[in-house]
């Protein structure tokens, strides 16, 4: 005789920690948390980039950039938390190594040598805009398997990443 399903996850239960069931396929599940990973590891490298850049920037605009980078990274910083915890939510551990970021992040790593503070700016828009992408990419899976949690994280992260990228871009203009 076959199990139902509330056998099973009672069955479940008994051996440990009662199986997912939010709604949400374990297919589709797997494959927002490994989008989120993406999003985590390309948050991550965007946050240590502009920490760098925090510690590293010169110039004329040493005293604005300075600030303006502080309030970045630690917005970032303080992003990193929720996408990490919607993959354990989604039941997948969240990647946490510099390997795993490395292979998963699409913003480069920051350059060895600091640059000048405009090349600094500019690297950051191009990296906002990564992430930007990266969240926009996984919106329509969310959306399709009606994850309005993550779906709602995404929408905060683009807002946050379109905004920075073009007060950021308006430090470039001349």
């Amino acid at each position: 005789m076959a199990k139902t399903p509330v056998k099973t996850i009672a069955s479940a239960a008994v051996r440990g920690a009662p199986a997912i069931n939010i709604g949400i396929s374990e297919k589709d599940r797997a494959a927002i948390a490994q989008g989120l990973s993406r999003l985590l590891a390309d948050t991550y490298t965007l946050y240590l980039t502009t920490h760098n850049f925090h510690w590293n920037v010169t110039g004329p605009m040493f005293n604005t950039l300075h600030t303006m980078f502080m309030t970045q990274y630690t917005e970032l910083w303080n992003a990193v938390d929720p996408v990490a915890e919607r993959i354990r939510s989604l039941g997948h551990p969240a990647p946490g190594s510099y390997a795993q970021f490395t292979k998963l992040a699409t913003v480069p790593d920051v350059p060895v040598v600091p640059p000048k503070a405009m090349e600094m700016v500019r690297i950051l828009v191009q990296g906002h805009e990564a992430v930007a992408r990266t969240a926009r990419e996984l919106f329509p899976m969310a959306d399709k398997a009606s994850d309005e949690p993550t779906a709602d994280l995404l929408t905060q992260r683009m807002t946050v990443h379109e905004q920075t990228a073009w007060m950021l871009r308006s430090l470039l203009e001349e």
